[in-house]
């Protein structure tokens, strides 16, 4: 596997929320959602690589799945990891 494929895989889409546009304005941070075995240097490296960008730092972080209760069945949603990437000043990225 190349390292572009590697990175397509690592940034699987963004996490467009309130929280997380408003993170976009105050601290020039775009949230997305990755892969639990992803660390924060392939997370920077595919990043830069895919959005031409430069990164400032990386915060991550996994999101426990929440209990669903439908009728008689109960069950558990998903866990996954979302990576928080700081850019440096001047950098942005065009979710849209």
């Amino acid at each position: 596997m190349t390292t572009l494929d590697r990175s397509y895989r690592i940034i699987k889409k963004p996490v467009i929320t309130e929280k997380a546009s408003d993170a976009t304005g105050i601290r020039n941070a775009y949230t997305f959602r990755v892969p639990t075995d992803a660390n924060k240097v392939e997370i920077r490296q595919a990043v830069e690589q895919l959005f031409e960008v430069k990164v400032k730092s990386v915060n991550t972080l996994i999101v426990r799945g929440k209990w669903r209760i439908r009728g008689r069945s109960i069950g558990r949603s998903q866990a996954w990891k979302k990576a928080m990437v700081v850019l440096e000043e001047g950098q942005t990225i065009d979710l849209l």
